[in-house]
């Protein structure tokens, strides 16, 4: 039967009509959409669209400089640049241009010789969230070169931009005080790290508009914010003073083969380090290599011996145990010590450094010729533990000093509790006690200076330039922390007592370090050094250390060498520390009068 030609019309409108409606809804979703994008969310989306557009840098300041007490450099940061990437885009511009993400990265690997497996770290970066990172740097710090070979390779999204690279002028020269920077310029060690703050500076901005390549668009004004360089600080360090303990510390290494060798030199009125060597050391425009021509690990040349590792001072220590004999009034120069070559305590036998001892001995007898079997009397039956241990409390022995320097150690020094006869006996002449090269100067500083601690430093002064480029003092090293600790007539007593140590004829054990007309008062010291597997000491391994002061009536100058592990067949102090000390003193006196005393001004 054939259906009606009505019905057709119908069912044909029927589905006219339906397919308008599915139109009109299509259409106002749409119309709505654009509503909701255009008006009610446009800031959202017009931030977004700025933001893929808009390139923000930031641009590293320049960090501040290092110098001598006289305003030499020693470190400066120089001119460099830096690579980062722009992901989104370097990703469009390898689609645009063929070349694929491992040839980049072989490429890269080779201009910047850096492994390719880092490069290729960098490059596939997540964020914690576990997303591809937006924008990430490639490196920093590369010279010209670098930076323009990259350029050359003509792919959009690695952003090349001014940075700053740290040098120091003279190598390894000062390298254990002044430390280095890391790739992020920041400081990791030495005078680098500890100001840090100061040297830093802070990083100005630049953000521009770009287009789909990430190239700047012209007729868009950039926002700037320029850096602010940082600071300069001022050394107390001088210069002519640091390059010569730096040759004699380097002589000493070698004439003694000696593992290594520390040399700090300071003035006593202030607490000012004007030089400060620790050999072997390293370059900090290369802290990742070992120069020194030893086995010993990098990281361990990173340290500077005189802050951070301890040694036992030997007879250097007699110093204190002096002065605690004489401010208890136990003693005269009238009081005798028998000496027969050895002591017993509790049945410990403790020898003399002579092995057939000395006459009977006066008290500064006992200090010229520097008597073990004396110092264990005058400690163990003059003075006793508790006498001993407030002497050695008020030189601040076994506490930092303080000193503007990372990583001090607080050395060692036993509880009194702990402390038997055996180990008091060996206290009073300086083994089983352990304190650093600050620490201990800076005690015996008390006895050159007439009886004040003074805190030692190596920050004369924190500075910037003016628009003249004149330098302009913000700030000046004020932390001394002084302590009056010392009786006045008592150090100035003890200083005759340490000239005889040294002065020719006096056959005192220091007579190596004389020079003649500087008046140089000062006590050698050889101490064994421990063996951490068994305990005890350990053989033929020896610290041979010199601490003194010149002229001794009123000193201007005190320093310390040690010299650790020196050649065993000549270990004493007097054969290998007190010449060092004998021509350091001539050359920095030489100095200072041809100056007149300006470099300690």
């Amino acid at each position: 039967m054939k259906k009606k030609p009505h019905t057709n019309k119908m069912v044909g409108a029927k589905r006219l009509i339906i397919i308008i409606m599915i139109f009109g809804i299509v259409f106002i979703a749409i119309m709505g959409r654009l509503f909701y994008v255009m008006y009610i969310n446009a800031n959202f989306y017009k931030t977004n669209s700025l933001y893929q557009s808009r390139s923000d840098i930031t641009i590293s300041p320049k960090r501040g400089s290092i110098l001598d007490r006289s305003g030499n450099p020693f470190a400066v940061s120089i001119a460099a640049y830096r690579v980062d990437i722009d992901m989104n885009a370097l990703r469009v511009s390898l689609r645009s241009s063929g070349m694929s993400m491992s040839s980049l990265t072989t490429k890269l690997s080779s201009i910047l010789n850096i492994d390719s497996k880092k490069i290729t770290n960098v490059l596939y970066m997540k964020s914690p969230d576990g997303n591809p990172v937006k924008y990430a740097t490639l490196v920093r710090q590369i010279d010209k070169t670098e930076a323009d070979a990259i350029k050359a390779l003509k792919i959009q999204g690695l952003i090349i931009s001014d940075d700053a690279k740290r040098h120091y002028i003279n190598g390894n020269f000062l390298a254990s005080t002044l430390g280095y920077t890391n790739a992020e310029g920041n400081g990791v060690s030495g005078v680098e790290a500890s100001y840090n703050a100061e040297l830093t500076g802070i990083p100005g901005r630049e953000v521009f508009e770009t287009d789909n390549k990430k190239n700047p668009l012209p007729y868009e004004d950039s926002q700037y914010i320029a850096p602010v360089a940082g600071k300069n600080v001022k050394l107390s360090i001088d210069q002519k003073i640091q390059a010569y303990a730096e040759t004699a510390a380097e002589k000493a290494l070698k004439d003694n083969t000696a593992k290594s060798v520390t040399i700090t030199v300071m003035n006593p009125k202030n607490g000012e380090i004007l030089a400060m060597v620790s050999k072997p050391d390293y370059d900090p425009n290369n802290p990742g290599n070992n120069i020194s021509g030893t086995s010993t690990p990098v990281q361990n040349l990173w340290k500077n011996n005189a802050v951070q590792n301890t040694f036992e001072p030997g007879s250097i220590f007699k110093v204190i145990t002096s002065y605690a004999a004489l401010s208890e009034k136990v003693v005269n120069d009238d009081t005798r010590f028998n000496d027969p070559g050895y002591i017993i305590v509790d049945g410990v036998r403790i020898n003399e450094w002579n092995k057939i001892g000395f006459p009977s001995q006066t008290f500064p007898d006992i200090i010229k010729n520097s008597s073990n079997v004396g110092f264990v009397n005058l400690g163990l039956k003059l003075l006793g533990k508790d006498k001993l241990f407030k002497y050695i409390n008020l030189f601040n022995l076994g506490h930092k000093t303080g000193i503007d320097l990372p990583g001090e150690t607080t050395g060692i020094v036993r509880s009194t509790s702990q402390t038997n006869n055996v180990d008091l006996a060996n206290i009073a002449f300086g083994q089983g006690i352990s304190v650093s090269a600050v620490q201990y100067l800076a005690a015996f500083n008390s006895v050159a200076n007439s009886g004040t601690w003074i805190r030692p430093h190596v920050m004369e002064q924190i500075e910037h330039n003016d628009s003249n480029n004149k330098p302009v003092v913000d700030k000046k090293y004020g932390n001394l922390g002084e302590k009056t600790i010392l009786d006045k007539a008592t150090t100035a007593t003890l200083r005759g007592y340490l000239r005889n140590v040294v002065a020719p004829g006096q056959g005192g054990v220091g007579e190596a370090a004389d020079v003649p007309g500087l008046d140089i008062a000062g006590k050698t010291g050889t101490a064994q050094k421990s063996d951490p597997k068994t305990g005890g000491y350990a053989p033929g391994k020896y610290m041979s250390s010199f601490a003194g002061m010149a002229p001794y009536s009123d000193p201007k100058i005190t320093m310390l060498v040690s010299v650790d592990e020196p050649d065993p067949q000549k270990y004493y102090a007097s054969q290998v520390a007190a010449p060092v000390a004998h021509d350091l003193f001539k050359e920095i006196f030489d100095y200072l009068n041809s100056s007149g005393d300006a470099a300690l001004k």
